[in-house]
């Protein structure tokens, strides 16, 4: 099987250098996985984005969400759970931008699934997405 794929959920008002140090620094792990940059390149009505991000997210085996001091309080990241959970898709978080484990979370993301950022540990919940999720 190729590298499962994930959906990069993150807050663009304020983590969006910790989106691009991610992916970048992803590309240099031997964490198995590859990320797509599917984020909107434009401003789109809202029933036109929710139809492609769903339609993304629909493509990927899990959905990570990269979770700063304000996440919780950004609709999109909540909407692509929402849309992650209704699709089956796993969803795991990944605290940055000083974030940890007494940071609000946004709704639909559990504690339990929300880890700090190290390539050992996003490689171990990747492993465990891919066993209970959908497996595409």
């Amino acid at each position: 099987m190729a590298n499962p794929r994930a959906f990069i959920s993150f807050d663009f008002d304020n983590n969006s250098g910790e989106r691009i140090y991610f992916t970048g620094q992803s590309k240099n792990s031997k964490t198995p996985f590859n990320i797509e940059d599917w984020s909107s390149k434009t401003v789109l009505p809202q029933n036109e984005w929710e139809k492609l991000i769903k339609e993304k997210i629909a493509k990927c085996h899990f959905l990570i969400v990269l979770v700063g001091l304000k996440t919780s309080t950004a609709t999109g990241v909540k909407k692509e759970i929402a849309f992650a959970r209704d699709q089956n898709v796993p969803v795991f978080g990944v605290y940055v931008g000083g974030a940890n484990t007494t940071t609000d979370l946004p709704t639909g993301l559990q504690r339990n699934r929300t880890i700090k950022w190290t390539w050992d540990g996003i490689a171990s919940a990747i492993d465990q997405m891919m066993t209970e999720g959908k497996n595409k």
